[in-house]
């Protein structure tokens, strides 16, 4: 039942200021996730042409350390994110998710040399406004 986010419908308690340290590490979980996948495979080159030869790239992908340590980030962010659904209502803190378009920008730019674009950076700018707005309501 959706109604009822916790047992016996408790609410929750009000979130402390270090609480939103679970979101914090959701999303640096998750930006490194993305930015060493992408740092990784792109050393490693184009997705092959064949059928066969895709399929032996993407599974020796799975048995190199750095993606793998992408995908354990991954799965600490979705430990960091259930803590911090003990804590928040989904509505407050899904809004804060958003933040990993903008770091995710910042640093591919910074790190992988991307192109930051003028529309990359309006949209940036966009979604840090209504994270703002959401976040406050």
């Amino acid at each position: 039942m959706l109604a009822e986010p916790h047992p016996a419908g408790a609410p929750l308690m009000p979130p402390r200021p270090l609480d939103y340290l679970y979101i914090a590490a959701t999303i640096a979980f998750t930006v490194y996730g993305q930015l060493i996948l992408k740092w990784r495979i792109a050393k490693l080159g184009p997705l092959p042409a064949e059928a066969f030869d895709k399929l032996k790239f993407l599974v020796s992908l799975l048995f190199d350390p750095a993606i793998f340590s992408g995908f354990a980030a991954a799965f600490l962010a979705s430990l960091a994110w259930m803590a911090a659904m003990t804590r928040f209502e989904l509505s407050h803190a899904y809004p804060f998710m958003s933040l990993n378009f903008v770091i995710v920008l910042l640093l591919s730019g910074w790190l992988l040399s991307e192109p930051l674009t003028l529309q990359r950076a309006a949209g940036v700018a966009l979604i840090v406004a209504g994270t703002v707005v959401a976040a406050r309501g």
